[in-house]
């Protein structure tokens, strides 16, 4: 890219896509200056590092910032007031890919919950296909290293945060799975959240959006080209659920194309058979045959910690969802079972769970709450399901999880499922969803072991 040539870029972040952004810079020919937040950073080959930053450099002539970082940063308040543009990593990626002979096709994801699941099945089906293709973005690899890379199509998970810092990126398609309020910390107003989450949207070639929720069908209105999936059946030229069947309504005799059984798709769930139907949708848009689609989602291995089952026992099933991390995702994980004794709570931060007890109490043969939070859900579940059975894990206790495991499976009977889809985060007991996950997957072990 010669436009950064000999230009003094600043990186602010020096995480795992920071390094990739300031390998690249340097390799393009920017001079790079490289800071955190924090008081240490270590070097970098091919960069200036300097900690601590609240004002650009001078001569600075553009600022790459870590997603995470909100714009109320002083840093950043800071660059912008002095006239210094602010893009994020994807905002240069898509840049410098322009730049290529050959620049790879983006299809995109964004959304409040799925987007790792729908990216990794869309990955699995462009595979499948043929195509030379990588998952990238917000699941890990970062969007400059694919795009540098030599692939002919990527699968692009973002953000809020990426998709508020970029500006010019185009899809190929670009879906927007669903939205309900989230990381309202970062972007201030749910109006705020939604506009940056919309602006996955802006000149893409088709805009894949959910019928089945109000907000992105609000926010695709706009696109010229455009194609909606849903749980139903699907409008002519979507995608939805007829006879079991995920189907592309696609002739133009108004029938249909059957991609799969909605009981091949996993993980299992009404949630993540929307999550395989935008998948589709998006592959189908750069041209995926419908039987790659199918081989796609059959060879998907979903990631851990997303309704994982860890074992099965006298006829109770024991799930592992602790990406549930909101109520949104965890009224789609518990959707997806009758008869659940459900080990919620952690950290809200606000959140309100009534609408969610609600909705889902039918379904609950007994709670088991645990984490700083359990006031919330207490109060919610006496209102809205008074008759189902509460256990409290003390906040004192040495083992929590072990004993939440205890409780719940002291709840269940055969048919039952002892589902870990907490509804908050996890940074009151757990370093992660991950080690969260993780103390379930080895307390339901423990259980099993001392009930021989």
């Amino acid at each position: 890219m010669s436009a950064l040539r000999d230009r003094n870029v600043l990186v602010v972040g020096a995480g795992v896509t920071g390094r990739s952004v300031v390998a690249a810079l340097r390799d393009l020919g920017a001079h790079v200056t490289v800071t955190v937040t924090g008081d240490t950073i270590e070097e970098l080959p091919g960069a200036t590092t300097v900690a601590g930053l609240t004002t650009p450099p001078e001569g600075t002539d553009l600022v790459v910032t870590s997603p995470g970082l909100p714009p109320t940063t002083p840093l950043l308040v800071a660059a912008a007031e002095l006239g210094i543009e602010v893009i994020g990593d994807v905002e240069l990626a898509w840049r410098v890919g322009q730049t290529l002979s050959r620049p790879p096709a983006w299809l995109a994801v964004t959304g409040t919950d799925g987007k790792t699941t729908t990216v990794g099945m869309l990955e699995s089906i462009l595979l499948a296909s043929g195509a030379k293709s990588v998952a990238c973005g917000n699941i890990g690899l970062p969007v400059i290293d694919a795009v540098l890379g030599g692939y002919e199509v990527l699968a692009v998970e973002l953000s809020s945060y990426q998709l508020h810092w970029q500006s010019s990126v185009r899809a190929r398609a670009a879906a927007v799975l669903n939205v309900a309020e989230d990381h309202l910390e970062w972007h201030g107003t749910m109006a705020a959240y939604s506009h940056d989450k919309g602006k996955i949207y802006a000149g893409a070639g088709l805009a894949v959006y959910n019928a089945d929720d109000v907000e992105t069908v609000r926010l695709a209105a706009d696109s010229p080209d455009r194609v909606s999936f849903t749980l139903g059946t699907p409008e002519p030229g979507g995608f939805g659920v007829v006879d079991d069947w995920l189907v592309h309504r696609d002739r133009a005799d108004g029938g249909r194309t059957p991609l799969i059984p909605v009981a091949e798709v996993r993980p299992i769930g009404p949630h993540n058979v929307a999550n395989a139907l935008a998948a589709a949708a998006l592959a189908r848009a750069y041209g995926v045959p419908a039987e790659a689609v199918r081989a796609g989602l059959r060879d998907y291995t979903p990631p851990a910690h997303r309704v994982e089952l860890v074992a099965e026992h006298d006829g109770v099933r024991y799930v592992n969802d602790s990406k549930a991390t909101n109520t949104h995702s965890a009224q789609g994980s518990l959707g997806a079972f009758d008869s659940v004794v459900w080990v919620a709570g952690g950290l809200l931060h606000g959140a309100a769970v009534a609408d969610l007890v609600a909705a889902v109490a039918g379904r609950l043969r007994g709670v088991v709450l645990i984490g700083a939070d359990q006031d919330v859900f207490a109060t919610a579940l006496a209102r809205h399901a008074p008759d189902v059975p509460v256990h409290r894990v003390s906040s004192g206790d040495d083992e929590p999880m072990l004993t939440a495991v205890r409780a719940a499976n002291a709840m269940a009977s055969p048919g039952d499922v002892v589902l870990l889809a907490p509804a908050a985060k996890s940074h009151d007991l757990f370093a992660s969803y991950v080690h969260r996950g993780t103390a379930f997957a080895q307390a339901v072990r423990d259980v099993l072991a001392e009930r021989g």
